[in-house]
Order: structure tokens, then C-alpha cells, then sequence
């Protein structure tokens, strides 16, 4: 039950960091879409580990196998199953892992909550299981395609370093440019900088992935409990390393009274539209056509290559220096597991909008 996100489109996913491999099933997704694999292997190239200099060394191909709901390079309506086979885990590299609790890791609850953990890699804790996350919502992005939908998102900020203007100030095609994936070169090259000073510490650092979302129709979103910026949070926060989630202008403008802040309506040339949009796409809880746009934060990789304290399982004071292949910041391949909920959650709010009148 808890491995599954989404309504009528509904991904159940399975698999662990040094398991055999990571996979998925994803129900309810429309018949007739064209599946372009090569796309949704590109998606998961942007996801993969060992990608630059900024990443995990881990080497992983991410090769996508898809087993069920596709024929002749088209959806058939049933459940899709794929699998993504785990090529290259160093589980070694944990051992000493296995009778502490790291800081801020799942260890501690994990072990309280089921009386066992997995240490090598963290088993479902870690990130690795987003490779589901990708395979899933590259597929719907191909759906959203077709209903001219389009999701994009960047590095906004590394640390101190952040992006002050809009998101229009920036050109979209130069995300995938930088091993950082952020739109303005100039604070890329900063951002690169520091992240590479914090690697060869040993230490990790944190930021922002912001996300716009084009294209979507009026009246996605339901009153009350099934409110679209409310799904788009809850997907966003079960990403591994999310603290928080902003939707619209979020904190930024609490100096400004109501008045200021109101997106006017006014008549252009027939059509009602909005002289601003600080609502950020959404208004009661459903799109009203504009750009939905929202700020997620990552916090720093827990696992840090430097001596920390911690305890025992036994409860005895010890130190502990974690071994292995880590990012020291999750960001540049956050970037398409923000992008991949976000699809998932737009087509999902589109298939239950398409129940909702004649």
C-alpha cells in the first residue's frame, strides 16, 4: 500500500540500493501512447549516478526492461512492468555500518519500526529507488505530450549561491549544459565550484530545485482534501533528502499587502486572463491555466566522509567514518526525479478530472 503513489494512475514500485535490481508497475496509464524508450532512457541517464565529476562514482547503466503493457512500441492500457537491474554495488563498503546508526539516516527508525535493517546502501532508503520514479514519469511525460503539457526543471541553488529573478528571466535550453543543470551559466560555474570544494572535503551541501509546469488545462485539482498544489507537495516531500516545498510566490512576499499580491483578471482580446500569477498556477486548490511553478528544498547528504559521532545499536557512544561512493550533492540529479513526480501527478489530476463531468 505504501510502496504505491497515485489514483487512477498508480506506480507501485519495488527494489533496494544493493538488491538485484529496482522495478515497477505502473497501472491505469492510457492506451495508445507511443513509447520512445530512447527518451525514457535519457531520462534515466539524467538520473543515473557517475554522470560527472559532481556525482556518486558509482556506476550504474540504469538500463530500462520493460516487460508487459507495451506492444509493437505502444501502450496497451494494461499494467506496464519494467525492471532495472543493479549492476555495480560495492556492499563491502558498508560492513562497518551494520551495528550503528548513522546521523540523519532511516537506520534508527527503520530499525525501531521492523526490527531489521538493511545497511548496505541503505536498502529502500536510498535514493536509488527513484529510478522507478524516473521510468514512471518519463512515460507520463509522453502522455502529457500529446496534451501539450510540458515539465521542466533546474538547480535554483547550491548553498548560498541562488538564482534572484523569475524563472522567464532564463533560458530553459541551457539547463542541460552544465553538469549542475541550472539555467544561468554564470551562477552554474559557482555553484559547480563549491559543490567540488565541498566533494574533496568530504562533505555535503544542500540547495533548491525549481520546477515550471506549461500547458495545464483549467480545473485540475479537487476542493478540499484532493487539492492540486497539495498532491503536487506530497510528491515532491516523498523524494529522499526534501524539507520543503513552495508553490506560487510561497514565502517570498509576505510584505506585501493582499492588494498587491491579488492576480487581477482582465479581458485580453475575449479571453480572461491574469495580469500576474502569484498565485503560481493554482487557486482553490485547481490549475486556472497559468504556469505552475513551486520550489522544492533538499537538505545535505546525510552521509558525510568524515568521523562522526553516533551510537551502537546497544546504545553505547562510538565513532564512525562511512565509507563508499556518495553525492555530495543531490541536486543536479534531483532535477528529473522533481520532473518525474511532477508528471505523474498532472497526468494522474487529469485522469481524475476527465471523470469528473460530460
Amino acid at each position: 500500500m505504501f510502496n504505491t503513489f497515485g489514483n487512477i494512475l498508480r506506480l507501485t514500485c519495488f527494489g533496494e540500493s544493493h538488491g538485484k535490481g529496482i522495478g515497477g508497475v505502473i497501472d491505469g496509464f492510457p492506451a495508445g501512447i507511443t513509447i520512445d524508450e530512447d527518451f525514457v532512457q535519457k531520462e534515466l541517464d539524467r538520473r543515473k549516478p557517475g554522470q560527472s565529476k559532481l556525482t556518486t562514482a558509482r556506476k550504474e547503466p540504469d538500463k530500462v526492461e520493460f516487460l508487459s503493457g507495451i506492444f509493437e512500441g505502444v501502450s496497451t492500457g494494461c499494467p506496464i512492468g519494467f525492471v532495472v537491474w543493479n549492476t555495480n554495488h560495492h556492499s563491502n563498503d558498508y560492513n562497518n555500518l551494520k551495528d550503528v546508526f548513522r546521523p540523519s539516516h532511516a537506520d534508527f527508525t527503520y530499525h525501531n519500526k521492523y526490527g531489521i535493517r538493511e545497511h548496505q546502501g541503505g536498502g529502500r532508503s536510498s535514493a536509488r529507488e527513484t529510478v522507478a520514479r524516473v521510468v514512471a514519469g518519463s512515460l507520463a511525460k509522453l502522455a502529457l505530450k500529446k496534451l501539450n503539457i510540458d515539465i521542466t526543471a533546474y538547480t535554483s541553488q547550491v548553498g548560498t549561491i541562488k538564482l534572484e529573478e523569475n524563472y522567464k528571466a532564463y533560458d530553459f535550453a541551457e539547463i542541460e549544459k552544465n553538469d549542475v543543470r541550472c539555467p544561468d551559466p554564470i551562477k552554474a560555474a559557482e555553484m559547480d565550484e563549491l559543490i567540488y570544494k565541498i566533494k574533496g572535503e568530504g562533505n555535503t551541501i544542500g540547495g533548491t530545485v525549481s520546477c515550471v509546469i506549461k500547458g495545464t488545462p483549467i480545473g485540475l485539482g479537487q476542493p478540499v482534501f484532493g487539492k492540486l498544489h497539495a498532491a503536487l507537495g506530497n510528491a515532491m516531500l516523498t523524494i529522499n533528502a526534501v524539507k520543503g516545498f513552495e508553490y506560487g510566490q510561497g514565502f517570498n512576499n509576505f510584505h506585501q499587502t493582499g492588494k498587491e499580491q491579488n492576480d487581477v483578471f482582465y479581458n485580453n482580446d475575449g479571453e480572461i486572463d491574469l495580469r500576474t500569477n502569484n498565485s503560481g498556477g493554482i487557486q482553490g486548490g485547481i490549475s486556472n491555466g497559468q504556469d505552475i511553478y513551486f520550489k522544492v528544498a533538499f537538505k545535505p547528504v546525510a552521509t558525510v566522509l568524515m568521523e562522526q559521532q553516533t551510537v551502537t545499536v546497544e546504545g553505547e557512544d562510538t565513532l564512525f567514518k562511512a565509507r563508499g561512493r556518495h553525492d555530495s550533492c543531490v541536486l543536479p540529479r534531483a532535477v528529473p526525479i522533481v520532473e518525474a513526480m511532477a508528471a505523474l501527478t498532472i497526468l494522474d489530476f487529469y485522469l481524475i478530472n476527465k471523470t469528473t463531468h460530460l
